[in-house]
């Protein structure tokens, strides 16, 4: 299916929902990086309650992305689409290191034109080199094959520079970087981020998402980040850029609104059409959805 991303359509490319009662996965608890010790994180954040915030902040639709690296976090994500139509897709799992079974997920999801994307949480994966493995590379080649995409999580600093490596080995994928690698901000490690990301931006077929940007301890406005902000539009460009709010991850930063706010500013310094780029376009090409089910704004309209 060819996508029709149209250029007012608002896409957030970033959200997450979970489901704490779900239970033990394969005889561990279902999100095991989520401990009492998160705070506001530690509880069940739903698909109405998401639908919520992306109507106060404007946005028609959404890509949700795993938070567990289990196949039945990819199935309840799915089901999760298949109820709620302002669900544009959903960037699942697979198991990575085994193709034969990857294979045999695929093969099973192969219909389910809601699958636009597989990540794997890298960076609580104590395999430095997971993205180096030859299974993980055998698999993610099926991915390419199948017009999926990989996204990659809080790449900086153990998997920036072996994801560029990644690109460069597998030129038919699409690799997304989620959150612009989680830049250090603020820290002497910022200069070796930056050239980190303009390696991985230099390789055609990486992208990256402008999304959970905030640190704490560090400030998040308009002036703490516009160093990031012009890194960013430097290595990648509007075209292979896209915002996401990475709720539910800002709760404890006072919700969707706060970071929205902060991040919309940025976005309006830019031409219509670039950000319409950002907040939609780039988005549905990447992950190839069909936007036009979406309701249209008319061009060049921000709120």
């Amino acid at each position: 299916m060819t996508p029709r991303p149209g250029p007012s359509v608002r896409i957030d490319a970033h959200l997450h929902v979970w489901d704490l009662p779900r239970g033990p996965v394969d005889g561990r608890p279902a999100y095991p990086w989520l401990t009492p010790e998160h705070g506001e994180l530690y509880a069940s954040f739903t698909p109405e309650q998401a639908k919520g915030e992306l109507d106060a902040a404007g946005f028609d639709a959404a890509v949700l992305v795993q938070a567990d690296d289990t196949m039945a976090e990819t199935d309840h994500l799915l089901t999760v689409a298949a109820e709620h139509p302002w669900v544009a897709g959903v960037v699942g799992w697979i198991p990575l290191d085994d193709p034969p079974a990857a294979a045999g997920a695929l093969d099973r999801l192969a219909e389910n034109r809601r699958l636009v994307g597989v990540r794997h949480l890298v960076h609580n994966d104590p395999r430095d080199d997971f993205l180096a493995l030859p299974a993980v590379r055998e698999s993610l080649a099926m991915l390419a094959g199948r017009d999926l995409t990989f996204d990659v999580p809080d790449a900086w600093p153990r998997h920036l520079d072996a994801a560029a490596d990644l690109a460069a080995a597998l030129p038919d994928l699409t690799i997304v970087i989620d959150h612009l690698g989680k830049p250090p901000r603020g820290s002497e490690d910022f200069g070796a981020w930056h050239r980190s990301i303009s390696r991985a931006a230099a390789l055609p077929n990486v992208a990256a998402k402008v999304s959970g940007l905030r640190m704490p301890g560090t400030p998040f406005d308009v002036g703490a980040l516009d160093d990031t902000w012009s890194a960013a539009l430097e290595a990648f460009g509007p075209r292979r850029l896209m915002y996401g709010g990475d709720w539910p991850m800002v709760v404890p930063d006072g919700g969707y609104a706060p970071t929205w706010h902060v991040m919309s500013e940025l976005i309006h310094r830019l031409p219509a059409s670039d950000a319409a780029l950002l907040l939609g376009g780039t988005a549905a090409r990447i992950y190839r959805l069909d936007t036009a089910k979406y309701c249209r704004r008319e061009p060049g309209r921000l709120q």
